[in-house]
């Protein structure tokens, strides 16, 4: 993701990215796209895990776990810091 594509980030996806941050949300590998919760319920966007995982702000769930912890990326962070 370009440091233009990151400045376009919706109000929404920066305070998910935020709720990820903050160590807040889990995300699954259940089915066609991510399952993304945050502060235990589902969120109301679903496809907001998508975009974030393929804009390459949030790391892939692991295959392995149905559910685990959902971590920023340094490019994530950097988002966040605009």
């Amino acid at each position: 993701m370009t440091s233009a594509e990151t400045a376009t980030l919706s109000g929404r996806d920066r305070a998910v990215l935020r709720a990820v941050a903050a160590g807040r949300c889990e995300l699954g590998s259940g089915g066609w796209q991510p399952v993304l919760l945050i502060d235990g319920l589902a969120c109301a966007d679903s496809a907001a895990g998508h975009r974030l995982l393929a804009a390459g702000l949030i790391n892939p769930p692991d295959p392995g776990r149905p559910l685990g912890p959902a971590s920023i990326t340094s490019l994530g962070w950097r988002a966040l810091a605009r």
